[in-house]
Formats: structure tokens, C-alpha cells, sequence
């Protein structure tokens, strides 16, 4: 696969297709992507919680279903299209299942990331005086 000649939108939804079986039964989390030039560098999932009760993990609670994943997935793609004139950052998708009624809430952070040092200031080194006596 060719990252360069793929969309944005094309990477975030292989993205999350990779990630669909660690999302499945996930009650909350952070889906993490880090962009550069466009194009995905990294990606991965916080997740979040893992409860324990007297020193032993216990049985979790029910997680996203299939279809919740899915519509994710949609709501992950969509969302790009607040994305505005940056091309390197990270985008991070924070979701949770409420336990009792089994809907599930979704927030986008998106940040852009900028590296003075290939921006308008570069060193420059000083003449020295002698330099400059030479010159003339």
C-alpha cells in the first residue's frame, strides 16, 4: 500500500479497520494517529479503563458492539473535513460506552504540529571584523 497516493480519509479508514478487534468490546479509550506531510505515521489505541477490585482484573463491561465500530469508523472519516490547512500532527479520537443504556459518545482533538527550524529562521553566522576589514 502506497501512503502517498492515498486520501487522508482512504488512511484513517485503514486505519481503523486494523484497530476494528481491539475496538470491539473497548468501553472507553483514545484512538491516537499521528500525521505527517498527510499522510499516517503512526497509530494506535489508549485504552481505558481496566478495573480491578481487590488486587484481580475482574470481568469488563460491555464494550462497543460491530455497528457501533463501524459508524466510529464513519464519524472518524467524516470529521476530516473540519481538518484545515495543516499537514503534520496528531489526531486523537476520545470515545466511551455508558454501561447502562450501551450508547456510545465520541470527541475529536485535532493538532497541528510546526518545526521552526525549517521556517524563515535559519543560523546565520556573523562576519567577523577581520572579515569585514578584508572586504574593504
Amino acid at each position: 500500500m502506497n501512503l502517498e497516493t492515498m486520501s487522508l480519509a482512504r488512511q484513517v479508514d485503514f486505519v481503523f479497520r486494523q484497530l476494528e478487534e481491539e475496538l470491539v468490546h473497548a468501553v472507553a479509550g483514545t484512538v491516537i494517529i499521528h500525521i505527517r506531510n498527510n499522510a499516517v505515521g503512526k497509530y494506535g489505541v489508549r485504552h481505558n479503563p481496566i478495573e480491578s477490585k481487590n488486587g484481580e482484573i475482574g470481568q469488563s463491561e460491555q464494550g462497543m458492539t460491530v455497528s457501533q465500530v463501524q459508524a466510529f469508523r464513519q464519524m472518524a472519516i467524516d470529521s476530516l473535513k473540519l481538518k484545515r490547512n495543516w499537514t503534520h500532527g496528531e489526531i486523537l479520537y476520545d470515545f466511551s460506552v455508558r454501561s447502562s443504556s450501551g450508547a456510545w459518545s465520541a470527541s475529536i482533538l485535532f493538532e497541528s504540529n510546526y518545526n521552526l527550524a525549517n521556517g524563515m529562521f535559519r543560523y546565520q553566522p556573523k562576519y567577523s571584523q577581520q572579515a569585514l576589514r578584508d572586504s574593504l
